[in-house]
């Protein structure tokens, strides 16, 4: 297998973090918040939010807001913990389709966030969220929605009642 390589020096990058979409707002508007983290921890000048389906911004409207504010490269960054049909055909496709309206634009499809070394971070850092929030020693996270929390749940009928969390 071979792979082309590119001279990318110089170009203006613009970043798009790309999620599914969803039909509940509050699911879209984390995407808007996690575009904000990292546009404030990053040096990257041009980021945008998108989202594949259902909801708006498209990657299509991401993109051209990318190329108006200069970018040169787009970097598609699927915000996905795996690789599956949305990274390997369905992104791509989007791209392509944006880009056909910008001639001499590059653009980039970045991996999902998959093995990276900081996943068992994260995962053990949001467990032990969980873990404090449960016992009352600690705040809700950024996930949890009014009324909707981080719970020990019973199974009916099993004879078991909650440890007394």
């Amino acid at each position: 297998m071979s792979f082309e390589t590119h001279d990318i020096g110089g170009l203006e990058q613009g970043v798009i973090l790309i999620d599914h979409g969803s039909r509940r707002d509050a699911s879209n508007q984390l995407l808007l918040e996690v575009v904000a983290m990292f546009r404030a921890q990053n040096n990257y000048r041009i980021v945008e939010p998108a989202h594949m389906e259902i909801a708006e911004p498209s990657l299509a409207t991401a993109f051209a807001r990318c190329v108006r504010q200069g970018a040169e490269l787009v970097i598609v960054h699927p915000y996905f913990l795996m690789p599956g049909r949305h990274w390997d055909e369905d992104i791509p496709t989007l791209a392509a389709a944006a880009a056909q309206d910008y001639p001499g634009i590059c653009y980039l499809v970045t991996s999902p966030l998959g093995l990276h070394p900081l996943m068992a971070e994260i995962i053990r850092t949001r467990i032990d969220d969980c873990l404090e929030q449960v016992q009352g020693r600690g705040a809700r996270c950024g996930i949890c929605e009014e009324g909707r929390t981080c719970r020990i749940e019973t199974i009916p009928g099993s004879g078991r009642t909650s440890p007394g969390l």
